[in-house]
């Protein structure tokens, strides 16, 4: 299995790491201290073509690679973290769900934009009373008038709510609670339809730069043409989508965990005690050792998993198992960095702090790591 990048996959990650250290890693650290989500970045990777990477060149994108894919998001993760966790939810599950499962009017009509960076893609599962349980959720899409009827609310809902947001991809059930058996569609919402309102910017722990909000639906109704894929297939359509945005965490995982790493080194070969630098101490020695191994590890996980992607065999497994390991590695990783720059770490205007703020939600988001463990029993035959 050879991993080595193409010259495609080369060149984009190479634009990305010089967009990334002249623009978001100037620009995106005021965003996040002032929580505000810079779409003027999110504008100006859509002007570079980054918005469309998974997207074919039919509809507006690149086509390129799951693992050039990857190779750039390590390089805008280096740079901040909440500007990348914007742009590979509007990647993967605010763009893949209408690539895959989307007419070609319905590409034509919501895709194209996405894939030429002029608005940004969003999807609608988590629900207060459902998130890992999927099927759980409650917000109910019925048949009405040539059309679906849409009651509901959704939480943690990323990207939905900035300037350049079209809307969002939700995901509802389409039968009664009292039924049997539960079917589950996915439905287009267009921002400014009658009765979808959103609530004001949620204030997390970290991604302090990312759009996030709760979004109600009151008696919204959408036609027909806004119905994305098969009706009795909506759940399954969602979580296959979902497999991508694991390889994509695990990807943003590696980029916080380099990051760190960069910033410990950095900062133990200039902090002196006991009269040299710390970096000659085996202790912060064995820190850093341990951080770049587990990199490495963790890195050909992922890689591997969007390897298999790309040639068309199944990586549910693997992306589970890539972002289980990398996401576990960027809270560790994290810890010990700042233990490492020691009361410095600890404020909030160190880098540091920022990037371990950021570091928690890894092990949450896009299925959270107690979900990756069932995934991957269930492949071993649990």
């Amino acid at each position: 299995m050879d991993l080595s990048l193409t010259e495609p996959e080369r060149d984009l990650a190479a634009l990305c790491r010089d967009f990334a250290q002249k623009e978001i890693a100037l620009r995106a650290p005021a965003a996040w201290e002032e929580a505000r989500c810079p779409t003027d970045l999110l504008r100006e990777m859509g002007s570079l073509g980054l918005l469309g990477l998974l997207v074919p060149e039919a509809w507006g994108g690149v086509g390129m690679s799951t693992v050039g894919f990857v190779a750039a998001m390590e390089q805008i993760g280096l740079a901040d973290q909440s500007v990348a966790a914007a742009w590979q939810a509007h990647s993967t599950i605010g763009s893949l769900p209408l690539m895959l499962y989307g007419t070609d009017a319905q590409k034509d009509r919501w895709l194209r934009p996405l894939a030429e960076g002029r608005a940004l893609g969003a999807f609608g599962l988590t629900e207060p009373d459902a998130g890992s349980d999927a099927r759980g959720i409650k917000t109910r899409a019925e048949r009405r008038d040539g059309g679906w009827l849409i009651n509901g609310r959704k939480t943690f809902i990323s990207n939905a709510g900035t300037d350049m947001s079209f809307g969002v991809t939700l995901l509802a059930r389409t039968t009664s609670a009292a039924a049997e058996r539960a079917a589950y569609a996915s439905f287009v919402v267009e921002r400014d339809t009658p009765g979808f309102t959103m609530g004001p910017k949620m204030r997390g722990i970290g991604w302090r730069g990312l759009d996030t909000r709760e979004l109600y639906f009151d008696d919204v109704w959408v036609p027909d043409e806004h119905l994305l894929g098969d009706p009795a297939m909506g759940l399954g359509q969602f979580l296959k989508t979902l497999e991508v945005g694991r390889i994509s965490i695990a990807a943003l995982s590696l980029s916080l965990t380099q990051a760190v790493l960069d910033m410990a080194s950095a900062y133990a070969a200039t902090r002196t005690q006991f009269g040299q630098p710390i970096s000659r101490f085996q202790a912060v020695q064995f820190k850093l050792a341990d951080m770049a191994t587990e990199l490495e590890a963790a890195r050909w996980l992922t890689y591997r998993a969007a390897y298999l992607r790309d040639c068309g065999e199944p990586f549910l497994k693997e992306a589970s198992m890539a972002k289980l390991k990398a996401s576990r590695l960027a809270v560790w990783a994290a810890s010990e960095a700042v233990q490492i720059h020691g009361g410095v770490g600890y404020m909030l205007d160190s880098p540091v702090a920022r990037f371990h703020c950021d570091a928690k939600i890894l092990e949450i988001g896009e299925g959270t790591n107690e979900i990756q463990h069932l995934v991957i029993a269930r492949s071993l035959g649990c």
